[in-house]
């Protein structure tokens, strides 16, 4: 299939624009003690505020870290920067361990896994809120389940070439939001080659699925260890960031609006269920945001999002609304537990080329049945993804999942040849080529991988992760950094503890107040 404006972009001038692509990593662990079950240490001081520090805070859980970088201009820059966080972070969590595996360690009941604090402020007490709202809707085990998010973007010179290529009358603002916007759908038609090619969690310790309905099985007959024998990441499926409510839902990405118009309705219409829980407990302390659907747009969990940073007190869908869409965040990532970061430069290079054949190629309007089919094809290959002859939903029809992998990857070495030609080398089409090779079964995939290591040194998964939490371990504490920057961590940790201290004395009126003026952001993005 030929990818519109492949010959105009390849020229000299033009293919130096994608120089200009930016990418950040937002990074997930499980902080775990030495005998591998989740801490119950609070975040520690000397990491700085989970509520203000800019690289270093806390998901779901106290024991849950997010690492985050800025947005750079090259992979290794961005791994650089994440490295530097993972070895200044192992030298202040004592002899605790960051878990390596996207599913979560040995855990106990929800009341063994502590949810993030954010001091005192009204914004940290939204976020903790939100926090036990989702633990009450989903169970709190659900929420140590970790990722690696990819944020990516490409340079305002560059929307400029492709809007006067184009010929559009919209501002540059409209053009860039409509243009990422079709970009988003054909992600949604595609991510499915991501968690096939990157799926790293075909397993997990029983303790996970405690007193829950499943459809795993042991391994190798060991009871302690479920897993399914094609499985690619069960992080991804019924066990993971999926709900029945949210399986009702069907968000529109057509356009700006259509997006900001059925999220909206989501987070302002009441659900029966929760509004049988209350906002408050019996004690009248607050155990969700809201009754409805979903108590923020956070909660909707889609493998990408659209986003525009959002501004103290403002909600994300009120920064899409006031000032278009800025970049993507791709969240549909396992940790990969064979590399210390969780990623590595080759793939990062192959989501930068995945991501700009999702721009570049055609992408058609999309309506409920396409939505279904995405939804379909996502179960079959989070449960199925290595099973050989595997068929998947494609127009009108089924598609065997090689053929399709083989014509998507032949499209994304165009694309790779730009990006070469842009910075020199082969490095793109290397990284694309290294993805062939698994869809042509020379070399496994990370799940293929991790179940045949387990099954030839005869471990479970909890003695198989605890292996490579080790690893990872010393891999990091063998290069400490150097003084000057671990005095530049320290200071970066007790500067965001001022801030939270500034935001908390800053706080004006009830914080009842403050949630009903943050809501009526979601009303105003309706209009």
């Amino acid at each position: 299939m030929p990818i519109p404006h492949l010959a105009a972009l390849s020229q000299a001038k033009p293919v130096q624009l994608l120089k200009g692509i930016r990418r950040g990593l937002e990074k997930e662990s499980l902080r775990v003690a030495s005998d591998g079950t989740l801490a119950a240490t609070p975040h520690a001081q000397t990491l700085g505020s989970a509520l203000t520090h800019e690289s270093i805070t806390t998901d779901f859980s106290e024991a849950l870290l997010e690492f985050i970088t800025p947005p750079v201009a090259t992979p290794e820059e961005a791994l650089r920067i994440l490295d530097r966080i993972h070895r200044y972070t192992y030298s202040q969590i004592g002899d605790e361990r960051l878990w390596v595996n996207s599913m979560p360690c040995v855990i106990g009941t929800d009341n063994d896994i502590p949810v993030a604090r954010y001091g005192n402020s009204h914004s940290g007490a939204m976020k903790t809120i939100y926090r036990l709202g989702l633990g009450l809707r989903y169970g709190r085990a659900m929420q140590t389940i970790a990722g690696i998010h990819y944020n990516f973007s490409l340079p305002d010179d560059f929307w400029l070439w492709l809007h006067e290529l184009e010929g559009s009358s919209e501002s540059l603002s409209e053009f860039k939001t409509r243009r990422y916007f079709d970009l988003i759908r054909n992600f949604r038609r595609n991510y499915w080659l991501l968690i096939y090619l990157f799926g790293a969690a075909p397993a997990v310790c029983s303790s996970f699925v405690e007193g829950r309905e499943h459809k795993l099985e042991a391994f190798n007959g060991d009871s302690h260890t479920l897993h399914v024998p094609h499985a690619t990441s069960l992080r991804m499926g019924d066990l993971g960031y999926n709900s029945d409510v949210q399986q009702s839902l069907i968000v529109c990405y057509n356009n700006l609006r259509s997006y900001l118009s059925t999220l909206c309705s989501a987070i302002s219409r009441p659900y029966g269920p929760y509004q049988e829980m209350g906002v408050k407990d019996g004690d009248e302390n607050y155990q969700q945001l809201s009754t409805g659907i979903l108590q923020i747009e956070n909660e909707f969990y889609s493998p990408i999002r659209p986003k525009n940073p959002a501004k103290r007190g403002e909600t994300a869908l009120a920064a899409l609304n006031n000032r278009g869409v800025e970049y993507v965040e791709v969240r549909c990532l396992d940790l990969n537990p064979f590399m210390p970061l969780g990623i590595d430069a080759q793939q990062m290079r192959f989501l930068d080329s995945f991501l700009l054949h999702c721009l570049l190629t055609e992408s058609p309007k999309t309506n409920d049945t396409d939505y279904r089919a995405t939804q379909e094809n996502q179960q079959r290959i989070v449960y199925r993804g290595n099973e050989p002859g595997l068929l998947l939903r494609s127009g009108n029809g089924e598609r065997k999942l090689e053929d399709w992998a083989s014509q998507l990857l032949g499209e994304m070495n165009s694309v790779a040849e730009l990006l070469d030609s842009a910075w020199g080398g082969d490095q793109y089409r290397c990284a694309v080529g290294v993805q062939r090779a698994k869809v042509k079964g020379e070399i496994p995939t990370p799940a293929q991988q991790i179940l045949a290591e387990m099954d030839a040194q005869k471990l479970s998964f909890y003695q198989w992760a605890m292996e490579k939490a080790e690893q990872h371990r010393h891999y990091f504490l063998e290069r400490p950094l150097d003084s000057d920057s671990v005095r530049d961590f320290s200071r970066q940790a007790e500067e965001s503890l001022l801030r939270q201290k500034q935001m908390e004395a800053e706080d004006k009126g009830s914080f009842e107040e403050f949630l009903s003026h943050y809501y009526a952001q979601y009303i105003c993005c309706q209009d």
